[in-house]
């Protein structure tokens, strides 16, 4: 009988809410995979109650406030990284060139030049870097995504991904929000980008793209409003809303096949109990119907189960999902929203390349739209 693997050898870079919040108890969930030694903050005070918050995990990792020291003295196997997005990509590349995996809070660039520099890491050492889409783990995703790539539901035809969400000033009282140099932009990238991530997951490969974007109310450098009408390669039209005006807060996508409806309804994280099939008028077939609403596992969406598929991919040598053009797409997605929105005009898959001003920065250098000096 051959002996199971020995865990992964595990360190957390930044130790702030989304790291002690939900990267932690992710570590929990998979403490027979994994060991955590070493975690990096340059706030000692953030370290230490990380460190207590850590628990029977800590088991004597070392504390380091520089990523490159750290690297070189703890020897890695994974990096889970959870500090503010205009450090991702450095962050990212120096974990790659010494041969850790990566595990990535979105977004994981700020641009598509600083993702095609994340592909040539990965390229050059072995590694790969995967980026935090909770959403696309939980059982109903993966049992939705099933469905339509199975061709259950039939046909996808029209769809719509909603992210409405509410944040007031305070929120962007924080130094680097609602700049492009820092976040990278606004709604789009930081908030609804979950959503539509899930949407291309469900869906595919996109085509089209027309777009409008505005600042209605917030004093911020980036939009905190956008819309976009899209075209899939599949020939599926979709609406897609990122908001953070909308005092009634909702995530939700709804794709209607030629058999079906299938609806997400949710705010931060869905169970199986959040999505909803609707057959065609007509359809009677109850066991059809049965299977459809009864997914074989019973997972949330989590931090927890997105590392667990990261897990399953290193201890078989093989990209994990959500890496590589998987999630290129998505950036390349977000950047031609933005390019819509700002020029007028419709942007198609794969024009934004490199001598583009979209291709490395997302505002495109736009005269309205560029970073306040």
């Amino acid at each position: 009988m051959s002996s199971p693997p020995s865990r992964l050898r595990v360190a957390v870079v930044g130790t702030g809410g989304i790291v002690t919040g939900s990267h932690l108890p992710a570590l929990r969930a998979h403490a027979d995979r994994v060991e955590l030694v070493a975690a990096v903050d340059v706030d000692p005070a953030r370290l230490a109650a990380f460190r207590e918050a850590a628990g029977s995990l800590w088991q004597g990792a070392g504390e380091y406030t520089d990523l490159a020291t750290m690297l070189a003295e703890a020897r890695p196997d994974l990096v889970l990284i959870g500090t503010p997005p205009s450090l991702h990509r450095e962050q990212t590349v120096a974990a790659l060139k010494a041969g850790a995996w990566v595990l990535c809070e979105k977004p994981l660039t700020l641009s598509l030049a600083e993702y095609d520099e994340i592909a040539a890491a990965e390229e050059e050492s072995g590694a790969y870097a995967s980026v935090v889409f909770q959403h696309r783990y939980g059982s109903g995703a993966v049992h939705a995504r099933e469905l339509i790539a199975g061709g259950e539901l039939g046909t996808p035809l029209v769809a719509h991904c909603q992210t409405t969400w509410h944040r007031d000033t305070a929120y962007y009282s924080v130094p680097w929000r609602g700049r492009w140099e820092t976040e990278g932009g606004g709604p789009t990238m930081g908030h609804g980008i979950h959503q539509y991530d899930l949407l291309l997951h469900l869906l595919g490969d996109w085509s089209e793209i027309r777009a409008m974007a505005a600042r209605l109310v917030h004093d911020v450098e980036s939009e905190d409003v956008s819309t976009a009408l899209v075209r899939f390669a599949g020939g599926a039209v979709a609406t897609v809303v990122n908001s953070v005006l909308s005092p009634d807060q909702v995530s939700a996508i709804r794709v209607d096949c030629a058999e079906a409806t299938v609806e997400l309804t949710h705010l931060y994280g869905h169970g199986n109990a959040d999505w909803k099939y609707t057959p065609r008028p007509g359809l009677d077939d109850e066991e059809r119907v049965t299977r459809w609403r009864t997914p074989k596992d019973d997972l949330p969406s989590s931090h927890a189960a997105q590392l667990g598929v990261v897990l399953d991919a290193h201890d078989a040598g093989v990209r994990p999902p959500g890496s590589g053009p998987d999630a290129r797409r998505t950036v390349e997605f977000a950047a031609a929203l933005y390019k819509s929105a700002f020029t007028g005009e419709p942007v198609r898959a794969g024009e934004i390349a490199e001598g583009d001003p979209y291709y490395t920065a997302m505002h495109g250098d736009h005269p309205d739209w560029r970073p306040q000096r």
